[in-house]
């Protein structure tokens, strides 16, 4: 016989052997599946300080067939504002098709890429996102591409009441005071359209969200947050990574007075921007379009949009 069964006891037959490694493949693969991207909390909490977890191996996508009506009526434009994430990129876009497919929701995935060489402009794209985004859909989701929602009770559906901000101080993770709408926020277009958009005068990171709830109030909407969700800051995985991805706060000339300002006069109405490629995608199996936006800057209306 083999020298290792000469080590085991008599009566120890092979048969037991081999289901202790088929034991030991199973509980293998079920780690596996429970640690990757596409199930479960990251370890040790919801915020992951390391990037990404591994993806899952891929996973046949679920697709609404047109006639089911457990789906709804509805169609969500997921608007994702974008610039050289790619790691998150690849976790978010199969995370979220199967988050949205599981809760029957219609969707559509927009990675909205920034490609010009001006600052960052979330705000912009946002708009540009609502523009492109077509007829077929009624409501849009604001989506930052570094936010996982962990917990499956939270509402994506149609926000039919007023805006709905998944990302609701109570639960983000990072951002707590009680007029913060970003991260993740539901409008329908109707909505979105009585805010005239977003402003277009917000280069580099922050503020423009502050704005944006100035707007809602200002339109007469109110703002509306989840209830009965009790996991608390770990109800969302946080993927950026500060060490690693430096955001831009940078102040430049009259921009430090300029973010706290309400922006009369901007936003839907004087979008200015063009679209230099769109880009039908499918990552880990999940749909998404890739548009590649180049914006356009009045440089003495808003000289704080280089750095120059």
């Amino acid at each position: 016989s083999p020298p290792l069964l000469g080590l085991l006891p008599g009566r120890f037959s092979v048969f037991p052997l081999f289901f202790l490694a088929l034991l030991l493949g199973f509980a293998s693969l079920l780690w596996l599946q429970l640690s990757c991207s596409g199930e479960g909390p990251a370890p040790g909490g919801g915020q992951s300080r390391g990037g990404p977890r591994q993806p899952c191996p891929p996973q046949a996508p679920l697709l609404p067939a047109e006639d089911e009506p457990s789906w709804g009526p509805h169609r969500l434009a997921l608007l994702v504002p974008f610039r050289e994430r790619f790691e998150e990129l690849l976790a978010f876009v199969p995370y979220m098709h199967r988050f949205l497919s599981k809760k029957r929701i219609r969707h559509h995935i927009f990675i909205l890429n920034q490609v010009d060489h001006f600052r960052f402009n979330r705000a912009s794209l946002i708009n540009v996102g609502f523009l492109e985004s077509g007829n077929d859909t009624d409501y849009i989701a604001m989506h930052d591409v570094d936010l996982l929602p962990l917990n499956e009770q939270l509402d994506y559906g149609f926000p039919e009441a007023g805006p709905f901000h998944v990302a609701s101080p109570e639960l983000h993770p990072l951002y707590h005071y009680k007029t913060y709408v970003g991260g993740i926020l539901l409008l329908t277009k109707q909505h979105y359209e009585m805010c005239n958009g977003m402003s277009n005068r917000f280069w580099g990171w922050g503020r423009e969200d502050d704005e944006f709830y100035r707007r809602i109030k200002g339109a007469g909407l109110q703002v509306r947050r989840p209830s009965g969700i009790t996991t608390g800051y770990e109800t969302f995985q946080h993927l950026h990574d500060p060490a690693w991805r430096k955001r831009d706060q940078k102040r430049i000339a009259a921009q430090k007075q300029e973010q706290f300002k309400v922006d009369q006069e901007g936003g839907l109405n004087n979008m200015r921007y063009r679209i230099e490629s769109r880009t039908a995608l499918s990552v880990a199996g999940a749909p998404c379009t890739v548009l590649n936006i180049l914006l356009d800057c009045d440089t003495s209306e808003t000289p704080w949009c280089t750095f120059g």
